[in-house]
């Protein structure tokens, strides 16, 4: 079967090539189309992975802390968002929940697919947050303590920037995964690469050129974070624990 890459240049009415492959006045052309749906993912990737980042953090920073309640708290929210399946979750949000609670009603659908895959994800930060804590001496914190410092204040200055150096390379696969499990945005007509290969492919009858690309746009967003996180995991790090740390 021959390859038709000129499928991206057609407009998505009249199925017509239009010359430079974008389109004008008003028209669409598929490479349009797959623009617009890379845009929406990576929207939605990179909002959940700061959802994830912000709440994930928490939840592990709280696992650690003296308090029981806290403790419980992290434990709960762990176990709770990362043993439901992440595709469970966004139907929850977008089909189950605005019934009970009817002010998620007028929240887009956009907002709902970030919310899950952010608590999904950050259930895993919590976890990878509470091991890289963890994982450096007891003596750090004994150490802020008797230098009069304030439990919050050990972990904002002595134990934080040393855990988080520990777990970058989880968190760059963390940042990977999302990109690759915003996917399933598409059970819920987010407009995202896999709703869009599905209806081109359907329109087009051009299934290995579509999800070729559709492929590889997702190959390349996945390798540029891990390239711009690995670039910062080398910057950070602590002299003489990169050995200890893997």
């Amino acid at each position: 079967m021959a390859w038709e890459w000129q499928v991206f240049c057609k407009d998505t009415i009249t199925t017509e090539a239009t010359v430079g492959c974008f389109g004008k006045g008003g028209e669409i052309t598929y490479l349009d189309w797959m623009l617009s749906a890379w845009g929406w993912t990576l929207s939605v990737s990179a909002l959940a992975f700061a959802v994830a980042l912000v709440i994930g953090s928490l939840m592990g920073i709280f696992r650690t802390t003296p308090s029981r309640w806290l403790v419980a708290l992290g434990n709960v929210w762990t176990e709770l968002f990362r043993n439901i399946p992440l595709l469970v979750q966004i139907f929850l949000w977008y089909h189950a929940l605005p019934g009970i609670f009817p002010v998620l009603k007028g929240v887009p659908g956009f907002i709902l697919v970030v919310i899950a895959l952010g608590f999904f994800t950050s259930a895993r930060i919590a976890e990878q947050v509470r091991a890289g804590i963890q994982s450096l001496p007891k003596g750090q914190r004994y150490a802020g303590l008797a230098m009069g410092l304030t439990l919050t204040q050990t972990y904002r200055y002595v134990i934080l920037p040393m855990a988080f150096r520990v777990v970058m390379p989880p968190l760059t696969s963390e940042a990977m995964s999302i990109i690759k499990n915003s996917s399933v945005a598409f059970a819920v007509s987010i407009s995202e690469l896999i709703l869009f290969a599905m209806q081109a492919t359907e329109e087009t009858s051009r299934p290995y050129e579509v999800y070729g690309a559709v492929t590889a746009l997702y190959f390349v967003s996945a390798f540029v974070v891990n390239r711009v996180l690995i670039y910062v995991e080398a910057k950070v790090r602590v002299p003489g624990m990169a050995a200890g740390a893997k």
